[in-house]
């Protein structure tokens, strides 16, 4: 571990709770179906939980079933940072916020139109703020 990220991680243990580091810095997961927002039906926008970073918007939430907050797009392609994981014996598209780097979930191809897409976000890895949707 380099200096840098020893640091790093030091502030983050500093604003979060365990289970936030767990799920945001160390790439964790929550259980299917126990997150706040997985049902949470508002409109607003949700930013990213380390660094306050809008990220998805209410207008582009859809449920999907599975269990995760799910978007069919982020508010912009550029505030997400999309990278290869084979963790688990898998081979998933990871998402992590491009501003802190904090885990966000993984995106998939069996979304609905107009992309086609399924951001599957930790309920952890956000926060809502409750007002206008539009992207």
């Amino acid at each position: 571990m380099s200096d840098q990220q020893k640091n790093d991680d030091d502030k983050w243990r500093t604003k979060l709770t365990p289970e936030e580091f767990r799920i945001c810095r160390e790439k964790g997961t929550e259980p299917a179906f126990s997150g706040k927002y997985w049902e949470h039906k508002a409109e607003g926008k949700f930013n990213c939980k380390c660094c306050g970073e809008p990220l998805f918007s209410s207008s582009q939430k859809y449920d999907s079933g599975c269990g995760w907050p799910s978007f069919f797009a982020p508010l912009e392609k550029s505030v997400v940072r999309e990278t290869l994981d084979r963790t688990h014996g898998m081979v998933r598209t990871e998402v992590t916020c491009e501003r802190c780097g904090c885990h966000l979930g993984h995106v998939f191809t069996d979304g609905p139109q107009p992309t086609g897409l399924r951001y599957c976000v930790n309920s952890t890895s956000v926060s809502f703020r409750e007002g206008d949707s539009e992207a």
